[in-house]
This record gives C-alpha cells, sequence and structure tokens, in this order.
C-alpha cells in the first residue's frame, strides 16, 4: 500500500487560526474529493480545517473517478488496503494539524459512509457521519467508548436501500452507541436539510 495515496484536498480554518477541530468527508463511489469540498462553505464552523480525501483507486468506468474499493465485485476487493490505509492517515493527523481524533468529526457519503464506519468506529473519534451509507459487516471489536453516530438516508435511495441505514442503527443501538438517525423524502443524494441536520449534530458533539 505503499504507493497508495489518499492526497486530500486542505481547506483551512475560515479565522485564519490554527484548526481547533477536524472535518474529514469521504466522497462515494466514482466521485472524488473534488466533489464534496464545496460543502466546506456551507458549514459555518471557522474554527475548522476540512479535509476531503480522494479514494485511493480508480474507478472502473467513470474518467478520473475514484473509489475506496472495488463495488462491482462481490468480495469488496481493495478494502483491507483502504482501510489501513485511511486508519493510517487519521492517525497521523495529529502530528500534521495539532488536532487529536478526539476533536475530529469523520463523515462520509455512499461507499464513503460505510468507510467511515468501518474505520471510524474504533477510533476516539468525536463523531461519525454516514449519509446513504451501510455498514459492511457487524463490527467486531468491543469499545465501551463509541463515538457519537449522525445516519442520514433517503426513503427513495434507489442505490442503498433505506432498511441498510436502518439495520445500520439497530447494530450501532444493540453495540450501545448513541445514534442521531434521520430519513428524509429523498434519494441518493445530500440536499440540504441533510445538512442542516448534520450541522446540528455536530454543533451537539462540540459541547459534550
Amino acid at each position: 500500500s505503499k504507493h497508495l495515496s489518499l492526497n486530500p484536498i486542505i481547506i483551512p480554518a475560515a479565522n485564519g487560526q490554527p484548526p481547533q477541530y477536524l472535518l474529514i468527508f469521504l466522497h462515494g463511489w466514482g466521485a472524488d474529493a473534488s466533489d464534496l469540498a464545496p460543502l466546506a462553505t456551507v458549514f459555518n464552523f471557522p474554527d475548522f480545517e476540512y479535509l476531503f480525501p480522494n479514494a485511493p483507486f480508480r474507478h472502473p468506468q467513470v474518467p478520473n473517478g475514484r473509489a475506496w474499493y472495488a463495488l462491482e465485485t462481490p468480495e469488496y476487493v481493495g478494502l483491507p488496503e483502504s482501510r489501513q490505509l485511511l486508519k493510517d492517515w487519521l492517525l497521523s493527523l495529529e502530528e500534521s494539524t495539532e488536532v487529536p481524533l478526539e476533536r475530529t468529526f469523520l463523515a462520509g457519503f455512499s461507499q464513503g459512509g460505510a468507510m467511515v464506519l468501518d474505520v471510524g468506529l474504533s477510533l476516539p473519534l468525536k463523531g461519525l457521519c454516514c449519509l446513504s451509507g451501510y455498514l459492511h459487516s457487524p463490527p467486531d471489536f468491543n469499545t465501551d467508548t463509541l463515538p457519537p453516530v449522525f445516519i442520514a438516508h433517503g426513503t427513495e435511495d434507489d442505490r442503498v436501500p433505506i432498511q441498510a441505514a436502518q439495520k445500520t442503527q439497530e447494530i450501532l443501538l444493540a453495540m450501545g452507541a448513541n445514534v442521531d438517525y434521520h430519513e428524509f423524502a429523498m434519494g441518493h443524494e445530500i440536499p440540504m436539510p441533510v445538512l442542516a441536520a448534520m450541522n446540528q449534530f455536530i454543533l451537539s458533539a462540540k459541547l459534550e
């Protein structure tokens, strides 16, 4: 995995100071970092640095599209590599940004949301946001300090069915996680109401 890289788009804190928090946002299958980077202007957190990593693999069809792993194969080829790469990178951020994981939010859309749950649940993050995502499999570790999890999903989603979100919520609640769960009358997308709810989740988590 030495040749794999996440090559993130980095948007510094708007207040011109060293960041107090990080918000990392993982794009979906076939998109890339520039797809979500405009969202940095939607949130009003002047003390946050925003990081939008590029998934490490090329997408099989979309020119310039990236993938966290091969979704077109039943065995998710590339997932172990991406998981390790993402975890190592997250653990390295405190050194480069001086912001600890305890003040870092990890968000993702679709396949990116799946990566958030896959990697984020085992780390002491401030919060996880899974937008139109899914859980690869029930987590196989025990921890009493799960980060709070925000889940937003569309009832009309034709790519990742709403049942995936409901199942995720069920599993996380059974693990003792604090889950902020939202269903929206929408498809596979990130409209403003989702971002507003996520904004609220981040504000609440900051206060805890």
